[in-house]
């Protein structure tokens, strides 16, 4: 039983590091997208 609740607590942890990895691949595409939307706009005026 120990050993069922461990496997399952790790791989929860797992879990969560890979959608926290996720997020923050998501955040700085964002991020380089407003960049470069702002180079854009710099640039014509």
């Amino acid at each position: 039983m120990k050993t069922l609740i461990g496997i399952l607590l790790a791989s929860c942890l797992l879990t969560a590091c890979n959608t926290m990895a996720g997020m923050g691949q998501d955040v700085s595409s964002a991020g380089h997208a407003v960049t470069n939307a702002a180079d854009d706009v710099k640039s014509k005026m």
